[in-house]
């Protein structure tokens, strides 16, 4: 019990992250930054991120050498360290979390020398990716549980049965006995987040992507009007989305990423939506977000509202 109550009262300790959303620290030499394994390091996490209608890359990379990682860099939300020493004996990563400041993501990936290092990065470069993103989006889930607009929630699930975390900004613009619209809307941008719930039909295929955007193309057409007449919110195909089947905290779905147009004019952005069964089984369930923000780089903003769908929960 001492132990434990040790290990919280040093993390209470700790200060809060510094740096900006979506940026990690890569802390390496610059022969190593500018070689083969800086090429890997960028592909991985610089590369393009996906569904976005300009180029952005996945993550901002900021080179720190060792020897200048020091407390102001110590304290960064994402570290990648490459310890990088021809006495280790066996190659290894290592993901921790807090290690210096809070909430932190820390990777470390221990190698005698690069050549290794870029082989161990490529082999686990998924999960790599995972942990990094788990972190971004657990931070945006405990601000929206800290700072909730706590009277939307309730709403959503008397219809829905459950309802995701949504943070001070965010209003309910609609909510009927099977749709919802919840978003945070400001001068030049629109965070939003689409709920909506049909019958169940058991077929096999009743979650392949071609069902799933027909249904959403049929409730958008009916909830979702554009700014002049004869317009509605739909599904781009510019670009085909796609889809993957996920599981996270017990939950399973069906995550689609995709681009949404509005028929008959000149508006869209980005989406992501997770359609998944209700707890009876007798509803599909699609929480889906989205961003409208035609003046900015949009990777942080569908970062943000896309991160709320996994702070969904069941009523009690």
């Amino acid at each position: 019990m001492l132990a434990l109550a040790s290990c919280k009262n040093t993390k209470a300790l700790l200060p809060n992250v510094s740096g900006k959303a979506g940026e990690i620290i890569v802390v390496i030499e610059k022969a190593d930054w500018e070689g083969n394994l800086g090429t890997r390091v960028r592909d991985l996490l610089a590369c393009d991120c996906p569904y976005l209608v300009q180029k952005e890359p996945l993550y901002s990379l900021v080179n720190v050498p060792p020897g200048s990682f020091g407390d102001l860099f110590k304290v960064h939300r994402n570290i990648l360290y490459f310890a990088l020493n021809p006495q280790v004996d066996s190659c290894s990563i290592q993901y921790r979390q807090d290690v210096w400041a809070a909430p932190q993501c820390l990777v470390q990936v221990n190698a005698p020398d690069s050549e290794r290092a870029a082989q161990l990065l490529s082999d686990n470069g998924s999960t790599v990716v995972s942990f990094i993103e788990q972190a971004e989006r657990d931070r945006v889930i405990r601000n929206s549980i800290r700072y909730e607009e706590r009277e939307i929630a309730p709403k959503v699930a008397e219809v829905f049965g459950g309802s995701p975390h949504f943070p001070m900004g965010y209003k309910l613009k609609k909510i009927t006995s099977d749709f919802g619209w919840i978003a945070d809307e400001k001068q030049y941008t629109m965070q939003g987040i689409l709920i909506y719930k049909y019958p169940a039909t058991g077929a096999a295929d009743e979650l392949s992507l071609a069902k799933i955007i027909s249904r959403r193309n049929e409730y958008l057409k009916k909830n979702v009007p554009g700014m002049f007449e004869n317009t509605w919110m739909t599904t781009g195909t510019y670009m085909p989305p796609q889809i993957e089947f996920l599981r996270y905290r017990g939950r399973d779905f069906a995550q689609v990423r995709g681009l949404w147009e509005v028929e008959n004019d000149y508006m869209g952005g980005p989406f992501v939506s997770h359609s998944f069964y209700s707890r009876d089984g007798k509803d599909i369930i699609v929480a889906e977000a989205f961003v409208y923000a035609p003046k900015y780089d949009k990777r942080q903003y569908l970062r943000q509202v896309e991160s709320i769908l996994y702070s969904w929960e069941w009523a009690q």
